[in-house]
């Protein structure tokens, strides 16, 4: 990381494919990582929570055993460390994630 301004949108556009990630930045004990999504991504679960927030387009957090969650542009779901789940876009969206700098992509 850098002492100057990351530009989201910048790495956004440099994101080679579906559910590849790129780390943004490292503030204390988390880790903002940007990923591109589309189509449906494999169910899995984390030791610890994980904050979505929606940068642009729309996607549904499929939850085990509770209703789905859809999230627009600007808005933020955490998934609960342990609860069964898998981000589904019907089109490219792009959500920047929370989470802590050992959270492995496909969980545990």
């Amino acid at each position: 990381m850098t002492n100057e301004p990351v530009s989201v949108d910048e790495i956004i556009a440099g994101l080679p494919g579906p559910f590849q990630q790129r780390e943004l930045a490292v503030v204390n004990d988390a880790v903002l990582r940007v990923a591109r999504l589309e189509g449906e991504f494999p169910w899995h679960w984390h030791d610890e929570d994980e904050l979505f927030l929606c940068w642009d387009g729309s996607f549904r957090l499929d939850l085990a055993g509770q209703r789905p969650v859809t999230l627009n542009a600007g808005e933020i779901f955490v998934v609960r460390k342990g609860i069964e789940h898998r981000p589904v876009a019907e089109e490219p969206s792009h959500v920047v994630l929370v989470e802590r700098p050992e959270t492995s992509q496909y969980g545990n």
